[in-house]
């Protein structure tokens, strides 16, 4: 069974893995992770919000930006809650043109936050590789 973990240590763990930018936690409460994680908690506390699913919420978040006018990386991950503990079950990675269009796109699942991989890999999951340029020099044929 997959450990899970009260929310300091879960904010803390996705902090030190590059996420330390700003969540929005189902869709609203735009914040740093924990402090969004606790107004959304509150709101459901107060009869004010809930979960779209039971035992779990989703988290977004940039994990690359750039500018409006080029591309950025989405990251979204769906994140099981019971009795004020949490674990990343799964994680989608999403590079979009400034548009707003899908360029690539990873999915991972099965996760725990430990595993969860670090900003700079998840980035490089959807980034274009440079293809190798082959050298024209050998190819030439010779007697």
């Amino acid at each position: 069974m997959k450990q899970l973990l009260d929310l300091n240590t879960f904010a803390k763990t996705l902090t030190e893995k590059g996420y330390d930018g700003y969540f929005q936690t189902e869709g609203a409460y735009p914040d740093k992770i924990k402090d969004s994680i606790s107004r959304f908690l509150e709101a459901c506390k107060n009869g004010t919000d809930k979960p779209l699913q039971p035992g779990s919420f989703s988290l977004r978040t940039y994990i690359e930006w750039n500018g409006d006018d080029k591309p950025k990386v989405d990251c979204y991950m769906r994140v099981r809650y019971e009795n004020n503990k949490f674990d990343v079950q799964k994680m989608n990675i999403e590079r979009t043109d400034q548009y707003g269009h899908l360029m690539k796109q990873s999915k991972l699942t099965d996760l725990s936050t430990g595993s969860v991989p670090t900003s700079k890999e998840a980035v490089a999951l959807v980034s274009d590789t440079p293809k190798q340029k082959l050298s024209s020099q050998g190819r030439r044929f010779r007697m």
